[in-house]
């Protein structure tokens, strides 16, 4: 949290938050079943069994990457912020909605690993898990919650990163409905995204900020 007196609604609701960041990002993993060969079986197909779950492994390491991303931006936002407002609540229960519903759209993902629908349905959810963490972002990083004392480009920061999340997720979605086997790999552009979006961002900050003087 932000130097100082911080909100007590404001804790509870953090608190809650990484509560249900937390179980999501766990979920994930149940979703990786074991398999069960018979003793005796032989070293090549035990491999051949953990090939064959590839796919649920690529799902679970990127959408963990994804949700740690989400949790990351959300922890920073907060970080900014000192006092609470109402607002705030309907916007993160739906962010955190979206949240908990990852590890279903991962395990059908998985379990249906190239084929269209599948990968479009998850990057969907991924799209409209970064518009709402996007929307929480601003929120949070706003008055009447921001702290008084937080400098302009750590606000900037945590606004760009949010949007780069988003343009990730639907460059993803994009992806996913010409080439669906490479859907879920268009996550990995989140990143490359956010460089070139804060240096945008920042030079309309200086050109603004010159204006204003």
């Amino acid at each position: 949290m932000a130097a100082g007196k911080t909100d007590h609604p404001l804790e509870r609701l953090v608190f809650f938050s990484d509560a249900v960041f937390a179980i999501a990002i766990t979920l994930l993993v149940i979703e990786l079943h074991p398999p069960h060969l018979p003793r005796g079986t032989s070293d090549h197909d035990h491999i051949a069994s953990l090939a064959n779950l590839l796919p649920a492994f690529i799902g679970y390491f990127i959408s963990f990457a994804v949700v740690g991303n989400f949790w990351m931006g959300h922890h920073r936002a907060f970080s900014l912020a000192s006092h609470y407002h109402p607002r705030i609540l309907i916007w993160n229960m739906a962010l955190l909605a979206m949240v908990a519903f990852m590890p279903f759209a991962t395990a059908y993902l998985s379990a249906n690993f190239t084929q269209r629908v599948p990968t479009v349905f998850y990057c969907v959810t991924m799209f409209f898990a970064a518009l709402l963490n996007f929307k929480v972002n601003r929120i949070a990083t706003s008055p009447p919650m921001v702290a008084e004392n937080v400098p302009p480009d750590d606000i900037l920061y945590i606004r760009v990163r949010g949007l780069s999340v988003l343009m990730g997720t639907f460059t993803a979605g994009v992806v996913a409905l010409f080439i669906p086997e490479y859907g879920q790999m268009g996550l990995i552009s989140i990143p490359f995204w956010r460089r070139p979006l804060l240096a945008i961002a920042r030079r309309r900050a200086q050109r603004a900020e010159k204006a204003t003087a």
